[in-house]
């Protein structure tokens, strides 16, 4: 009788372990799920970037210096790679010089009745909002995964098998992209 018993605590230990296994694996996965969407929506936000900045240079010439700045930020942010931490500060400090770049349209009536400009100004802001929704997402599933991690018994089967917590994915909001302009007829 008391093997069967200890048999029976060594089966169900066993498939204990490999349901939080399995659990701490679809986070893991729901997490780079989370990652690869965002990735994507900051490579489309770079790819849209040269086309905006050819379309305001050719209105604002004099403005050379923020184009420069422009091109500089947006290669530092394509080199961050996956760390989310390095990321993030690079996606940052590249969200500044483009919103300067959009705010530039005030000062030229014909580049805020281009529409070239309009539909690459508005390309930009759905993107932003896409980068803003997969961001969400993936924070939501890192916060899952660095629960099931850090709590018991989970961080048993963690520790054995390699989990580790990962970095939420954060820009600070003051610095989107796409400050809101009034671009239409003056009154």
């Amino acid at each position: 009788m008391l093997e069967f018993v200890i048999i029976a605590l060594g089966a169900a230990a066993i498939i204990a372990i490999v349901v939080i296994y399995n659990g701490l694996v679809a986070k893991r996965q729901m997490a780079s799920n989370g990652w690869s969407d965002i990735d994507v929506q900051l490579k489309r936000r770079a790819d849209l970037i040269p086309p905006l900045v050819a379309t305001v240079q050719a209105y604002a010439t004099h403005e050379r210096q923020l184009f420069e700045d422009v091109a500089a930020k947006r290669t530092a942010a394509l080199a961050a790679g996956d760390d989310t931490a390095q990321r993030g500060a690079a996606e940052s400090a590249l969200s500044k010089p483009v919103g300067r770049l959009i705010a530039l349209a005030e000062a030229y009536p014909d580049l805020k009745a281009n529409q070239n400009f309009l539909d690459l100004q508005n390309e930009l802001s759905d993107t932003e909002d896409k980068i803003e929704m997969a961001r969400r997402f993936f924070n939501g599933a890192v916060r899952e995964l660095n629960t099931a991690v850090e709590t018991f018994p989970a961080n048993l089967v963690a520790a054995l098998f390699g989990f580790r917590t990962r970095q939420y994915f954060e820009i600070d909001p003051a610095d989107a992209a796409t400050p809101k302009l009034n671009i239409g007829p003056q009154a």
